[in-house]
């Protein structure tokens, strides 16, 4: 059976971690918060404005293009029956209305190399929540543009659209909404422009492939909004399996322009061996977890993004429970800038950016048990990009160079500079256990022969990984955790010997009790 589930196992253990016309919601779906539906309100000058997609995405054609396939939606299964019997590259213009595929569970569209999927306005393509798959197959450079895909019952960390991972597919002006499971993933050169990704029941998009051979990806313009309506985390505690986009080992990409927010988890996700990463231009709010987590990845450049009202849900939660670890609203796990992995970059850079009224702020973090072989390494199978043999990441090897340093993901080659902080304890609603910087690393515990046991990782994430804050504008009342978590410092601790950091930056403790807009 040509479309029988991918089941994508890897992911499932990975993270270590509206209009008239919609649709009733999946059960459990959240709604945009009030403060979310009215963004970029104090937004500086210069600062990115969200990509409002969703209320009002543009029409398609009218009228079908020359020599485009007509699709009719009164007829069941047409789309389908159509791009069979059509040779490649054939343009398929679907008319106003709602299209359905057979009733089987498998039954999909399967384009042909180059194939191009018009929606006419009001062209839906609705999986009546009994088919799992929309469009799937292993064609290359198809294109879908201006259609509504909605209802479809993938499984978890399968996908709706462009299910089986194709290169080269174009989704532009498009909504994919209301599906369970992702309602997109990817291939390599994918690109999804100003489209709307909603109410999705696990990712907007999940940007994994068999192999690992994304490279080349292009995420610009869209709205992500309301994603993991299934509440994952709860069903499968710590399966790091949430948000709004999560990436799987992309290599490259482009990440710009978009409006992710109000997503249950984390708005942004990229997870075990990404590489080259741009992130800019972002206006990232009012996601239950983080903004964004970049985890055992490297060399990326986060710059000129708005990150506003994160983390707030799982830090409270947190907080209630006694969690006195300092979550990040931009959280660096295992993750640094690596000068031998080929990149635009050889840091991670986070530079411009506004973070205001967040949980918490930028924690650099390391788990001292977690390398390549280690029980506590939730990459399965997965070794750095340094290492390609895992087994020979093992004692006594493993105690010295250089698999002592390139068997193990570090957060290193930092940079942190040029950015606004704003933290408003009445905004937040919290006084205590957040508005908190950090970098720091837990103490090294198992297993029996780990080179990385007690404080070792903690001193070289705080002192010797060149990770560093400096030229910063904060503004009320922030906190600093160095080395672990019973090590919290004031600014002028902070600023002294031994940290040295944020140099050159200024403090404005009391601004946050009032409007500093």
């Amino acid at each position: 059976m040509p479309a029988a589930p991918l089941v994508l196992l890897l992911l499932a253990v990975a993270g270590c971690t509206g209009p008239s016309d919609a649709p009733a919601k999946q059960a459990g779906a959240r709604s945009p918060s009030a403060a979310a539906s009215a963004p970029g309100a104090g937004t500086p000058t210069g600062a990115p404005s969200p990509a409002r997609v969703c209320a009002a995405p543009p029409a398609g054609p009218e009228r079908a293009p020359a020599g485009a396939v007509t699709v009719d939606p009164a007829v069941v299964g047409d789309l389908a029956a159509k791009t069979e019997s059509s040779p490649p590259r054939t343009t398929f213009w679907l008319r106003p209305g709602r299209h359905t595929l057979p009733s089987d569970a498998y039954a999909q569209v399967e384009p042909k190399e180059g194939n191009r999927y018009l929606g006419a306005p009001g062209a839906v393509l609705d999986g009546r929540r009994t088919n799992q798959y929309a469009f799937g197959g292993t064609a290359r450079g198809v294109a879908i543009r201006y259609l509504t895909v909605e209802g479809f019952v993938a499984p978890n960390n399968e996908g709706v659209v462009n299910h089986d991972m194709a290169d080269g597919w174009v989704i532009e002006h498009a909504r994919i909404q209301y599906n369970s499971g992702a309602g997109l993933m990817a291939g390599a050169r994918q690109q999804l422009r100003a489209s709307c990704l909603r109410g999705n029941g696990q990712y907007g998009m999940n940007a994994y492939k068999t192999g690992d051979t994304i490279k080349g990806l292009v995420v610009e313009g869209n709205e992500v909004v309301g994603n993991n309506t299934d509440d994952w985390e709860r069903r499968e505690p710590g399966c790091g399996c949430t948000g709004g986009i999560k990436f799987w080992a992309v290599d490259g990409a482009d990440v710009r322009g978009n409006w992710v927010h109000d997503n249950r988890g984390a708005g942004l996700w990229a997870d075990t061996n990404n590489n080259d990463f741009l992130f800019e231009d972002n206006v990232l709010e009012s996601n239950d977890g983080a903004a964004l987590i970049y985890e055992t990845s490297y060399n990326a450049v986060v710059r000129n993004n708005t990150i506003r009202r994160n983390g707030l849900v799982e830090g409270r939660a947190a907080a209630e429970d006694g969690d006195g670890f300092p979550y990040g609203t931009v959280y660096l796990s295992e993750s640094g800038g690596e000068p031998r992995v080929r990149a635009r970059t050889d840091r991670i850079d986070v530079h411009g950016n506004l973070m205001e009224d967040n949980w918490s702020g930028i924690t650099l973090w390391e788990n001292a048990d977690r390398y390549c072989n280690s029980p506590a390494n939730t990459s399965t199978g997965y070794c750095t990009l340094l290492v390609k043999d895992t087994a020979r990441c093992a004692p006594p090897a493993i105690a010295a160079a250089p698999l002592h340093d390139d068997c193990r993901w570090r957060t290193r080659r930092v940079d942190i500079h040029g950015n606004r902080f704003v933290h408003r304890p009445a905004a937040v609603g919290c006084t205590s256990a957040c508005g908190r910087m950090a970098v720091l690393a837990g103490s090294g515990d198992r297993p029996e022969g780990s080179p990385y046991r007690a404080e070792r990782v903690g001193e070289a994430i705080t002192r010797d990984q060149d990770n560093r804050w400096h030229d910063n504008a904060y503004v009320g009342p922030w906190s600093f955790v160095a080395h672990d978590t019973g090590r919290t410092l004031d600014v002028a601790r902070w600023r002294g010997t031994p940290y040295g950091q944020d140099a050159g930056s200024t403090f404005d403790a009391g601004g946050g009790d009032g409007d500093d807009r």
